[in-house]
C-alpha cells in the first residue's frame, strides 16, 4: 500500500492536469511554447502516473479496472468484479 502522501500528491497532480487541459492544448496549437514553459510543471499530463485506485501501488496496474493486479486477483476470487472468473482447464 502506497503512502498517503504519494497517493494525495497523485490526486493533486490529476486535478491540474484536469484544470490546465484547455489552456495547454491552446497554447500547444498556437505554438507558443514561451507560454507553455511558464504553465506548472504537475500541468502536464505526462508527470501522471496510473496508480491503483484503491491501494495506490504504482506497479502491476491493470488500466482496464483500474487498480493492481494483486487487487484485481482478490477482487474477482471474492466473485466482486462482474463476469470475470478463474480459469482452469
Amino acid at each position: 500500500m502506497a503512502k498517503e502522501s504519494v497517493k494525495a500528491r497523485q490526486r493533486k497532480r490529476e486535478k491540474m492536469v484536469a484544470k490546465y487541459a484547455d489552456k495547454r492544448a491552446a497554447l500547444k496549437k498556437a505554438g507558443d511554447y514561451a507560454a507553455l514553459d511558464l504553465l506548472p510543471k504537475n500541468a502536464s499530463p505526462v508527470r501522471l502516473k496510473n496508480r491503483c485506485q484503491l491501494t495506490g501501488r504504482g506497479r502491476g496496474y491493470i488500466r482496464h479496472f483500474g487498480i493492481s493486479r494483486i487487487m484485481f486477483r482478490d477482487m474477482a476470487l471474492n466473485g466482486l468484479i462482474p463476469g470475470v472468473k478463474k480459469a482452469s482447464w
